[in-house]
């Protein structure tokens, strides 16, 4: 990837009064459910920057790329997730994926989402309709990639995204992003929660004459637990501010007695390369290739979709 400089000073300086970029996961109710609170105002400022998007598209894409970001720790192993979101709404949707390695990258449908009438807030559902949501994940050591689809039901990223894991994987699981803009439309805090709840033997441990007493007071301690999820305040707003990741979950999670398990980073990136270009385009065919070498321009402009990186590619590459 070639980066895109930051180089807005004013947002320059508010970055350096937030918590650094970073993930916390954690366990909590003894391990009823597991869940994992990210800072990624970095990572959605590069996202930005790396496609130049305006204030709505990059409040669109950021969502997705935190949802994408969150989607890591449900990996097993070495994994690659793509996310995509296809709606017949003005903003028609976009393409995030994750890796294990712990990068995430992406691109919208719509470079400028067209805009019908003044917005008075931030709530998304008018920029989408009906679609389907899918998730593919590529395994490592698997035969194919599996994919699960879901509809739309809600018009909202996070809320979809917890349906299509409902529906599709039967796996309880919540989402929470946030974007934080100043009045310049400058992105000073984004961040993400996510919380899944484990299967009945990952969790309280009993013995066998309490299994019915413990399957139902596992229940209750997932409802109190999505009710302390909903008590989150805005995510955006809260690193903005310059408040850390572990003391809003101590704060949100306190009755469940959580543990931090893992702190990991995660950051927009993507592992395009020139060469790698170079070699996809000598292997499209040797007619096309020969018509390349003979009618295109030297060098040949190639631009990544993931990333919004432009390569120049001379054909002396691709006679090698």
């Amino acid at each position: 990837m070639i980066t895109q400089a930051i180089t807005d000073a004013e947002l320059l300086k508010k970055l350096e009064g937030v918590e650094q970029d970073g993930m916390t996961v954690f366990v909590a109710a003894n391990g009823l459910f597991r869940g994992a609170l990210y800072n990624g105002t970095k990572m959605v400022n590069q996202m930005r920057a790396q496609h130049n998007l305006g204030i709505l598209e990059t409040l669109v894409l950021g969502q997705a790329e935190l949802c994408a970001a969150l989607m890591i720790q449900t990996m097993k192993g070495r994994e690659h997730l793509t996310f995509r979101y296809d709606t017949d709404g003005p903003a028609a949707g976009f393409s995030v994926e994750a890796d294990s390695s712990g990068y995430v990258r992406g691109y919208i449908f719509q470079d400028k989402i067209p805009i019908e009438h003044e917005i008075t807030n931030w709530d998304l559902t008018d920029f989408f309709g009906g679609g389907i949501v899918s998730i593919t994940r590529d395994i490592e050591g698997a035969k194919a990639p599996q994919t699960g689809t879901t509809e739309i039901k809600f018009r909202n990223i996070a809320k979809d995204l917890a349906w299509h894991f409902a529906k599709s994987e039967q796996i309880n699981t919540a989402f929470n992003t946030g974007i934080q803009f100043d009045k310049q439309g400058r992105v000073i805090g984004a961040g993400g929660l996510f919380m899944q709840a484990l299967p009945a033997a990952g969790g309280a441990k009993g013995k066998e004459d309490k299994k019915d007493e413990t399957a139902a007071r596992q229940d209750a301690i997932i409802q109190n637990a999505e009710r302390a999820f909903g008590a989150c305040p805005s995510l955006g707003q809260w690193f903005s501010e310059g408040q850390k990741r572990e003391p809003l979950i101590k704060g949100l999670f306190r009755e469940f007695d959580p543990k931090i398990v893992l702190e990991r980073q995660v950051a927009f990136d993507c592992p395009c390369s020139a060469a790698a270009f170079a070699d996809s385009i000598k292997h499209i065919g040797k007619a096309e290739l020969e018509d390349i070498l003979a009618n295109d321009p030297d060098p040949i402009e190639v631009s990544c979709k993931n990333c919004g990186s432009v390569y120049k590619i001379s054909k002396e590459m691709l006679r090698k």
